[in-house]
């Protein structure tokens, strides 16, 4: 096994390699690693890790949505009933205009 110190950069040559991607397990300096959950990666093996992750979409997810669209539509008709319910139960005064005017009392 050759040893780190004298290893180079895998995309810089003139550079001396400071960590090994763990996934590759190809030699990088510095500015060629990340880590990532603990553990040191390279950028295209953080790269095709992300997409991997990106990828793998729960099944549930889409009807979760759709309940979720059904109920807001629920609660928002809901809401509009009882508003005109409410509405409904006002006296007709109210709705004509007539309960807020003031009457002369003339004597």
């Amino acid at each position: 096994m050759v040893d780190l110190a004298r290893e180079r950069c895998f995309h810089h040559a003139s550079r001396e390699a400071v960590a090994r991607c763990l996934s590759c397990r190809r030699s990088f300096c510095r500015e060629c690693v990340t880590e990532h959950q603990d553990r040191v990666l390279c950028a295209s093996c953080l790269r095709n890790l992300s997409e991997k992750e990106q990828d793998r979409v729960p099944r549930f997810r889409i009807p979760f949505q759709i309940l979720h669209l059904i109920c807001g539509f629920a609660f928002v008709w809901f809401s509009f009933y009882l508003l005109g319910r409410a509405l409904l139960l006002l006296p007709s005064s109210f709705h004509e205009g007539t309960l807020w005017k003031i009457e002369d009392l003339d004597p």
